[in-house]
C-alpha cells in the first residue's frame, strides 16, 4: 500500500491530543505505518551519561504516531473548504 506522506510534508493532526495540530513529518517508518511529527507526542526519556551528554538527565522528545491519525495540510484545508 503506498503512503502519501513524505518526511517534510505539512501535516495535520486529525485525532487524539494534538487534534489540529498543523506541523512537519520529521520521519516516516512505512513498516510499522508510523510518522513522527514535530512537536507532537512528546515524551520524557531519561538518559545516562555519555560522552555526547556529559550531564545526562531528562530530555524531552517526540514519539511517532499513526499514520491514520495526520492528514495532509493542503487534503485538510479543501475538505475544510468544501464543507462550508
Amino acid at each position: 500500500m503506498k503512503k502519501e506522506i513524505k518526511k517534510g510534508d505539512e501535516v495535520v493532526v486529525i485525532a487524539g491530543n494534538a487534534r489540529g495540530t498543523r506541523a512537519k513529518v520529521l520521519q516516516v517508518q512505512p513498516e510499522k505505518s508510523r510518522v513522527l511529527v514535530e512537536g507532537v507526542n512528546k515524551r520524557k526519556n531519561f538518559e545516562k551519561k555519555s560522552e555526547q551528554n556529559p550531564s545526562g538527565g531528562i530530555v524531552e522528545r517526540e514519539n511517532p504516531i499513526h499514520i491514520s491519525n495526520v492528514m495532509l495540510a493542503s487534503r485538510y484545508d479543501e475538505r475544510k473548504a468544501a464543507a462550508k
